[in-house]
């Protein structure tokens, strides 16, 4: 994939959608011939979208199962923008328009789209436990999806390199808030658990910003975060970062304004039923991330006797 140029954001904003070749111009690139290609090309860092042209990426990176079984209107529905913002959005990538540019994400998945297992009821089941039952399958499902995806994708390299960074901080310090923060409390209560020294950046009080104030570079950080992004944890990890702390994150896409801030991160996308999104990829990663730090130290300490 060849990369010509950034795309300029003010020329974004200004195309309607009779501009389209216009917006290709802007972007700058070949057009990608398979999903992973379109990748390569979100991730580069080297195209800047507008507001509502980004918030189309950001979905289109975290769920491509739904964007390639989903109509135009049910796919714009879930990313919260027109069908005719996804029609700009597959023009300004040389697609004559959603249709065909859906095809990248018809081949990637094929094959591949886990079918969900109905569970049997009891006839005598109230509508209302029918309702409940069939909302349990769903979130079940929606985390057996997560698991395998975090499974399939986990960057190996950059879970060795969080975890190394970890285990040689002074002290970790947690940041998470809203659907980030169940998981970023467990994890503090486990490193208790396990004798490693952390605080947990629980912003009781809206003491955020003070809990924070003594990190120093011999510290880490492991941030949590989640789209869309609006959170206190962005402004309380560039706060470590100007300190020089150790950063480490997990989010869940290549937008995150954590990925320029942390010098390792893993991605992870949790499926949704309902509107309810599964936090098990996020747990996993996380506890993985507890044994390996706990395993670390532990050896240290043995080599050091």
């Amino acid at each position: 994939m060849r990369i010509v140029a950034k795309a300029d954001a003010a020329s974004l904003d200004e195309a309607g959608e009779g501009e389209e070749s216009g917006l290709k111009s802007a972007l700058g690139h070949t057009r990608p011939r398979t999903y992973e290609e379109l990748r390569a090309v979100l991730a580069s860092g080297t195209i800047h979208f507008p507001k509502r042209l980004r918030q189309v990426a950001i979905f289109l990176w975290q769920h491509p199962d739904d964007v390639a079984l989903g109509t135009i209107v049910q796919v714009a529905e879930q990313a919260g923008v027109q069908p005719s913002t996804l029609v700009r959005f597959a023009k300004s990538f040389g697609f004559s328009g959603f249709s065909e540019f859906q095809s990248l994400f018809k081949d990637h998945v094929k094959g591949t789209w886990p079918e969900g297992r109905a569970r049997e009821v009891e006839p005598a089941a109230t509508e209302e436990t029918r309702a409940s039952l069939h909302f349990l399958s769903g979130m079940i499902g929606a985390a057996r999806t997560s698991l395998d995806r975090i499974g399939e994708t986990i960057d190996v390299a950059s879970f060795e390199a969080m975890v190394t960074l970890l285990a040689e901080a002074d002290l970790i310090y947690l940041v998470g808030s809203k659907r980030a923060f169940p998981v970023v409390t467990y994890l503090s209560l486990t490193l208790s658990q396990q004798g490693v020294r952390n605080v947990l950046v629980d912003n009781v009080g809206s003491t955020a910003f003070d809990q924070i104030g003594c990190i120093g570079r011999r510290d880490g950080l492991l941030a949590v975060s989640f789209s869309p992004y609006n959170s206190i944890t962005p402004d309380l990890v560039r706060v470590a970062h100007e300190r020089d702390a150790g950063i480490v994150a997990i989010t869940d896409s290549t937008f995150s304004p954590l990925i320029p801030l942390a010098r390792h991160s893993i991605e992870v996308i949790e499926a949704d039923f309902a509107g309810f999104r599964s936090l098990a990829a996020s747990l996993s990663v996380g506890m993985a991330l507890v044994h390996g730090v706990a395993a670390r130290r532990a050896a240290r300490g043995r080599g050091s006797d």
